[in-house]
């Protein structure tokens, strides 16, 4: 059984987290957050040790550690901006980590980050959950064992409601959360670079703050992707439905359907990580570099092959 101890316990994926651990048949320590409404520990660990401190967290593993009983993985849950000096955290604390995406904002981050690896002999894994959900598996293979060189065409469709909450918090910051791409679509961005190889062009057509279009070739494919938080962006069917969650992938002309079992690869991806095959920092480098891109890149307007929705 592995000791796990893990920061931002309050956030949105964090339950993901505690219930891989402890589907993995592990247990959590110690856990931290600056808010106090994390009730949800009781479902999981509700004897791990809290804090609302990181000085205090801190103490409290070192103790542990001290005492031969310190952390064996830290997970990282915390707002984005945090996630480098929280995985330096861990690091430093001969703990190896398991940090939610993005893993870090900018691709110098993974150098720096790489030579703390080095230097501590402890590993920095990654969720990127889309590759080990079995029909993005299948569909890899069948496109990596294509007897042509054609290039697919593909179209890409995420929007995820959220309210006003959202551009008062952290997410709204783009010094902090990274922006739309990053913040709801750099899995999505790391699926496709795992599908279709390197990128060779990366254009912006629209960015605000409350939506992403672009288009981007890689080796084997032309994407069209339009990224939004806005209601008023969802099909008329899928408000109508009372759904405020759309997500689309069509490769040429056909939608690929990997919806179900979305939210449960955590699990899958924790056991992958304690067998010794996690995703690390060079599998998150071109997710993280093409969206560090898209930050930085001006919009060049509606014009050439830009997705319908941006209009």
């Amino acid at each position: 059984m592995k000791r796990f101890a893990l920061i931002g316990a309050g956030g949105y994926v964090a339950p993901r987290h505690m219930k891989a651990i402890r589907e993995t048949g592990n247990h959590l320590i110690a856990a931290m957050d600056k808010n106090d409404s994390v009730g949800i520990m009781d479902s999981y660990f509700p004897d791990a040790d809290f804090f609302t401190e990181f000085e205090r967290f801190d103490r409290h593993l070192y103790k542990l550690k001290r005492k031969g009983e310190g952390m064996d993985y830290l997970s990282v849950c915390s707002p984005n901006y945090l996630h480098d000096a929280h995985i330096r955290f861990g690091l430093r604390m001969d703990a190896d980590v398991i940090c939610e995406k993005p893993l870090v904002l900018n691709p110098w981050n993974i150098d720096a980050l790489k030579e703390m690896e080095s230097e501590t002999g402890h590993k920095v894994n990654t969720i990127l959950q889309l590759r080990v959900h079995p029909k993005v598996i299948e569909l890899r293979t069948k496109i990596l064992n294509e007897s042509t060189h054609k290039k697919h065409q593909v179209d890409l469709i995420y929007i995820t409601s959220r309210g006003k909450w959202y551009h008062s918090s952290w997410k709204g910051d783009v010094s902090k959360s990274g922006g739309i791409a990053t913040n709801i679509g750099v899995h999505f961005y790391d699926l496709l670079s795992w599908l279709f190889g390197e990128v060779k062009q990366n254009i912006v057509h629209l960015i605000t703050e409350d939506r992403v279009a672009g288009l981007i070739e890689y080796e084997r494919a032309n994407v069209r992707y339009f990224l939004s938080i806005n209601e008023n962006a969802l099909p008329d069917s899928i408000r109508l439905a009372g759904k405020k969650t759309y997500r689309c992938l069509e490769i040429d002309g056909a939608e690929f359907e990997f919806s179900e079992g979305f939210t449960d690869l955590h699990t899958l991806s924790y056991q992958h990580i304690l067998n010794g095959q996690g995703f690390g920092l060079e599998e998150s480098r071109a997710s993280i570099q093409t969206v560090y891109e898209i930050r930085n890149k001006q919009a060049i307007g509606l014009i050439g092959d830009y997705h319908p929705l941006a209009k």
